[in-house]
């Protein structure tokens, strides 16, 4: 026997792989009759898989959260990036909401103001970042907002410090008069078999 014609190889026509010579014809005859290439990848798949892996490999599938029918291979990308109802999170107060509805929410979400402590101004939140760099930390007598000149001659609101001051002071002027009232209202007068 010829060393040579051991390692000789011919092309299956079927599968296209190389196949040990003396092999050939046992292997087409199995080749052809068990297995078929997938029209999408090309790859050598048993005749009776072939339903279940085009099922589960190249079947256009449904996104779970918008119902939107794509190629499987993409699926996971458009579920993180692109899907209009995964969930994101505001930029301004990291609440959780469908993508879709983001830009809206963001719009008044970043309308908001909240208080530099450094200028004493308020600033809306979307503002925040660019205000935080150029703030100069100079305090400002009373607390402005952050369009300038925006209400003048309008009362502005006071600071939060101020504020929960007055609702503080109010409490208790309202405790006590209650208090008083109470002890008016309900004070018991003595009968006068008590007295003897």
């Amino acid at each position: 026997m010829d060393v040579a014609s051991d390692y000789a190889t011919n092309i299956c026509s079927h599968c296209d792989r190389a196949i040990p010579s003396s092999n050939i014809d046992l292997h087409y005859a199995h080749c052809s009759r068990n297995l078929e290439k997938c029209k999408i990848c090309d790859d050598m798949i048993p005749k009776k898989h072939a339903e279940e892996h085009y099922l589960s490999t190249h079947a256009p599938v449904s996104c779970s959260l918008c119902s939107e029918t794509m190629e499987p291979e993409i699926l996971s990308l458009h579920k993180g990036e692109k899907c209009p109802q995964r969930i994101v999170t505001c930029d301004y107060c990291e609440f959780p909401l469908p993508a879709i509805d983001l830009f809206e929410h963001q719009e008044v979400c970043g309308n908001r103001t909240e208080l530099c402590h450094l200028c004493n101004r308020y600033i809306r939140l979307r503002e925040r970042t660019s205000h935080e760099v150029t703030c100069n930390g100079v305090p400002n007598n009373a607390a402005e907002t952050s369009r300038e000149g925006e209400r003048e001659g309008g009362r502005r609101r006071p600071p939060p410090e101020d504020l929960s001051r007055k609702k503080l002071l109010f409490t208790i002027a309202i405790t006590g008069i209650a208090v008083v009232l109470g002890s008016i209202i309900f004070h018991r007068k003595p009968v006068s078999s008590e007295l003897h």
